[in-house]
């Protein structure tokens, strides 16, 4: 079975919604942890995103952008750890 927020749960189409247990009625507490866990997943970042809509190109390119600013943040860090 897929976990949510696996790469390949999207494809399979399989998503189990974020759970939060509220123990001793402290509802702050699991509010926090809940608000922790839709952070963790990107569930926020999805609801931006999805509040206007977003032409293709835009979406590629934006896209594109994400995954160049991914790669120099690795190669940043790889750079650090070797010591350069």
């Amino acid at each position: 079975m897929a976990v949510a927020g696996s790469p390949d749960s999207a494809s399979i189409g399989v998503e189990r919604p974020v759970q939060v247990l509220v123990r001793d009625n402290n509802v702050d507490q699991a509010l926090r942890a809940l608000k922790k866990k839709m952070q963790r997943e990107g569930i926020f970042r999805e609801m931006k995103l999805r509040r206007n809509y977003e032409k293709p190109s835009e979406k590629r390119a934006r896209e594109k952008a994400e995954a160049v600013r991914r790669s120099r943040k690795l190669l940043r860090k790889r750079l650090e750890r070797e010591g350069y």
